[in-house]
């Protein structure tokens, strides 16, 4: 494998693992961190991560952007990106590998095109490098995959899923329509047996006749407001392509509605590293309750 530079926008959770897999392999990962928090700084720091002044410079260095960070952005982004590169001259390739409908996909491959910069669509599946029990899943496609081939490094998993942009992007929200869409579900449920005053009838009954799901209804809702923020846009961008196939997006049109309201609670106010463990299903979805008022 060839060692290059490879830029990685932004250093979250996820672009954190990622760059550490990619700097573990050799790999110079640089960012910019312009404006991003000190908990940001921290993460890049400790993931050997290499900051540049703007993305002037990200453009001029890296042979390969990647494009990690919340799905509400992601056009932005796309779109500043092509004006570095147009005042440049340089053109990287430019790869998004956010929880983005193919619609928005194209419209980000667009963008690109204006500015005759290559574009490869990733849909990410898993928990980032080295924090699950799986390599992470980098699908990608689109009509020119061998730049890609730089990620297939320890922990991270490369699959091409065809030459069509959006194919990978589809993959993603199919995936995630599934499993956050079942999280958000879980945590409506329990909000509405809170409010009607049946929680406890509902647990004794799901402990008795579906015990997993139970069990991760006292584990994992309260883990749900750290990523309600992120997670809500995405339950739309979800809605867009279930749509686009031709069947309902008011599943996951009302996943984000019970994000959302996730989102406006102090809980929110949590990351995965500070969710308080403590806290039990009825004290969560309590808060949850009371927001509805």
């Amino acid at each position: 494998m060839i060692k290059q530079t490879i830029a990685v926008i932004a250093p979250g959770d996820m672009g954190g693992g990622v760059g550490q897999a990619l700097t573990n392999a050799g790999h110079d990962v640089v960012t910019c961190l312009a404006g991003r928090s000190a908990e940001s700084r921290s993460r890049a720091e400790r993931c050997g991560f290499r900051d540049l002044p703007n993305l002037d410079a990200v453009v001029a260095e890296a042979a390969l952007i990647l494009s990690i960070l919340p799905p509400a952005s992601a056009i932005d982004l796309a779109g500043d990106v092509a004006a570095a590169m147009a005042r440049t001259g340089v053109l990287p390739v430019f790869m998004d590998c956010n929880a983005i409908s193919p619609a928005s996909s194209g419209k980000i491959a667009e963008i690109m095109t204006k500015v005759n910069a290559p574009y490869i669509d990733c849909g990410i599946i898993g928990w980032a490098p080295g924090k699950g029990p799986q390599p992470t899943r980098f699908y990608v496609s689109g009509p020119d995959l061998a730049p890609a081939d730089a990620l297939a490094v320890e922990g991270i998993k490369l699959q091409g899923v065809g030459a069509g942009i959006g194919r990978a992007s589809a993959l993603k929200m199919l995936y995630s329509g599934l499993n956050k869409g079942r999280f958000s579900l879980f945590a409506t449920i329990a909000t509405a047996a809170q409010s009607l005053d049946l929680l406890d009838e509902l647990g004794a009954e799901l402990a008795f006749s579906q015990g997993d799901t139970w069990k991760y209804l006292q584990t994992g809702i309260s883990r749900l407001p750290a990523d309600s923020e992120r997670w809500w846009p995405e339950m739309d961008e979800i809605a867009e392509t279930m749509e686009d196939a031709g069947v309902t997006g008011d599943f996951h049109r009302g996943a984000s509605w019970m994000l959302k309201l996730m989102a406006a609670t102090p809980l929110a106010a949590e990351t995965r590293e500070t969710i308080d463990t403590d806290r039990t299903l009825a004290e969560t979805v309590r808060i949850f309750a009371e927001q509805l008022k």
